[in-house]
């Protein structure tokens, strides 16, 4: 692909090569960017009238591809990029031609980080409260649902002449709103993303998952040895390569969110091979899943 890509991964910001942006003739501190005024015409003969030139918002020349990687529940400790003892090839690779943000912080709950996503940095649309998805106690602070106040970044760069799609895990709708009856505005497609292809809450079977493609329920591929981290990363390989066929010239914004590792799950059989040596060399059990009260916590 021509253009530079951009990574996020961990929370941790990993670019690479930007190029700069130059700007057009577009008020884009307004968005939706208004179309022009159309012309007035004085011809009669439609034969000889010339229809306008099309409107149409196309990216700030050299604007960058942009993928965002999220992953749940792992910190600086345990991959190998960050001197951790588990082996994640292809992050090391990414880390070995960017810059590696080192200011950052992985907060013990998901909300914060899937936020700030949410928000980009530097704009004046409200802060999100850390914990405004959490279906649980709503309180004035804590409504349980992203205000409507707040400009997805999805939405910015939609507007802006981006393809947009996001894979994996979703966890910002309420969970009063993730029914078939809505509303949808707090799902991925209301949010700014063209795409969406993965499971609206907090987490999933991994091999037996509920998956929907924007709004609608679909059954996962059959496929020997099926998980859904590989089903959402084909998604997403094969929506990329359909948009970039299409439209070569118009960049894309991937959000890519795995929730393999979110919770707790049986270990198929051959799976996690590298995870299972090293936790037995010191890092402990981890986490036990405990009922109380009839509710789950963890131990």
């Amino acid at each position: 692909m021509k253009r530079a890509t951009a990574f996020a991964a961990l929370g941790l910001v990993l670019t690479i090569a930007g190029t700069p942006v130059s700007a057009q003739k577009l008020d884009r501190t307004v968005l939706p960017i208004a179309e022009p005024k159309p012309p007035t015409y004085t011809e009669l003969d439609a034969r000889k009238a010339k229809p306008p030139a099309r409107f149409e918002v196309k990216a700030p020349k050299g604007a960058p591809n942009v993928v965002i990687v999220l992953i749940d529940d792992i910190g600086f400790g345990g991959p190998s990029t960050f001197g951790g003892p588990i082996r994640t090839p292809t992050m090391d690779q990414l880390a070995a031609v960017a810059a590696c943000a080192s200011t950052t912080s992985t907060p013990r709950r998901c909300a914060r980080r899937r936020a700030t996503r949410s928000r980009p940095a530097g704009t004046t649309t409200p802060p999100i409260p850390a914990r405004s998805w959490r279906p649980r106690r709503p309180s004035p602070a804590t409504p349980g649902r992203i205000p409507n106040s707040v400009a997805p970044l999805a939405e910015m760069l939609r507007l802006n002449g981006y393809s947009t799609g996001a894979f994996g895990k979703w966890h910002e709708t309420a969970a009063w709103e993730t029914s078939v009856s809505g509303p949808f505005d707090r799902w991925p497609t209301h949010q700014g993303f063209d795409k969406f292809y993965g499971f609206i809450g907090g987490e999933t079977d991994q091999w037996y998952p509920l998956i929907y493609d924007g709004v609608i329920k679909v059954d996962p591929p059959k496929m020997k040895d099926y998980h859904f981290t590989v089903d959402m990363t084909n998604q997403a390989i094969n929506w990329v390569k359909a948009q970039q066929s299409m439209t070569p010239d118009k960049p894309f914004f991937v959000y890519y969110a795995t929730g393999a590792v979110a919770c707790a799950a049986p270990r198929a059989e051959g799976v996690g091979g590298q995870v299972q040596g090293p936790v037995r060399q010191g890092l402990g059990p981890g986490p036990r899943l405990r009922r109380s009260s009839g509710r789950r916590s963890w131990a």
